[in-house]
C-alpha cells in the first residue's frame, strides 16, 4: 500500500532522521513530503543534505523549502553571512559544511534550488512551511516569502471558533480551499505540546526537532505517526537552536 508520509523540521538532526525512517518501516512505495527546514540547530546540516539526495534516488520525495533554507542557499550561492541566520542556526551550519569540495557543493545547490514553495497532492492536500496569506491560495500570493514564513494562517486555524461552521460566511476563506494542510515553521513546543497538532484542517507536524523536541512523521490517510527520540540526546554536548 502507497503511504504519503509527510516529515516536520528537521534542523540539522541527523541521526534523529536515521532512528525515525527506521520506526517507520519505509517500504519502496511510500512518498515522501519533507516541510522544509533540514539545517540550522544540530550539527549534521550538510550531512542531512547528502542524506536526502541519496534518499530521493530510491524513493519519491517531495522537499518543501524553508526559510532556514532560504538563508543558507544563499550563503552557498554568495558567500553572504546573514547575520540573524548565523546566531539561529547558520553557525553550527557553517561549521558542518568545513572542508566541503566543490561537486558536493554543487549538488547541494543544485537541491536548494529545486526545492517547492508548496506542493498541492491528488487529493487537494496542500503541503507548505508556513503559510500563505491570499484568500485565493498560494498561487495568488503577493509575497511569497509568506510560504516559509507566515504564521497568521496556523494562528487562525488554532484559534478559530469551533462553533462557526463551513457555509458560514465567517469561515476563513484560506482554509476552505484545500482539504487539509500540512506545516511545519512553528513548534508545537510554543504550546506546551510534543505531537502534531490539528487546527481546524491544518495540521503541524513541527514537534520542536531544533529545540527539545522530536522528529515527527506522519501518515496522511490515517493520521498514525511515529517520532524520534529527544533529538538533543543524539547531541549531548551540543545547544541546537536553544539559547
Amino acid at each position: 500500500m502507497k503511504r504519503t508520509l509527510v516529515i516536520g523540521d528537521i534542523h540539522g538532526g541527523l541521526k534523529a532522521l536515521d532512528q525515525l525512517l527506521d520506526r517507520v518501516e519505509v517500504t519502496e512505495n511510500d512518498r515522501f513530503v519533507f516541510l522544509g527546514d533540514y539545517v540550522d540547530g544540530w550539527g549534521e546540516s550538510a550531512q542531512v543534505i547528502d542524506f536526502l539526495i541519496l534518499l530521493s534516488q530510491k524513493q519519491e520525495c517531495i522537499f518543501i523549502r524553508g526559510n532556514h533554507d532560504v538563508w543558507c542557499h544563499e550563503w552557498l550561492e554568495n558567500n553572504v553571512i546573514n547575520d540573524i541566520w548565523f546566531f539561529h542556526g547558520g553557525k553550527s551550519t557553517i561549521e558542518s559544511y568545513q572542508n566541503i569540495d566543490f561537486m558536493r557543493k554543487e549538488k547541494h545547490l543544485e537541491f536548494f534550488s529545486n526545492m517547492k514553495d508548496y506542493y498541492v497532492d491528488e487529493h487537494n492536500n496542500l503541503f507548505i512551511h508556513a503559510g500563505f496569506s491570499s484568500m485565493h491560495g498560494p498561487e495568488k500570493e503577493h509575497y511569497t516569502t509568506n510560504f516559509s514564513w507566515d504564521r497568521t494562517l496556523w494562528e487562525m486555524a488554532l484559534t478559530m471558533d469551533k462553533r462557526i461552521q463551513k457555509d458560514s460566511l465567517l469561515y476563513p476563506k484560506r482554509l476552505l480551499l484545500f482539504n487539509e494542510i500540512y506545516i511545519g515553521h512553528t513548534p508545537t513546543l510554543h504550546y506546551n505540546v510534543e505531537i502534531p497538532m490539528q487546527g481546524c484542517n491544518v495540521w503541524n507536524i513541527d514537534t520542536g526537532a531544533g529545540f527539545y523536541g522530536k522528529l515527527t512523521c506522519l501518515v496522511i490517510a490515517t493520521k498514525e505517526f511515529w517520532q524520534s527520540d529527544v533529538v538533543q540526546s543524539f547531541y549531548p554536548t551540543e545547544k541546537g537552536r536553544n539559547k
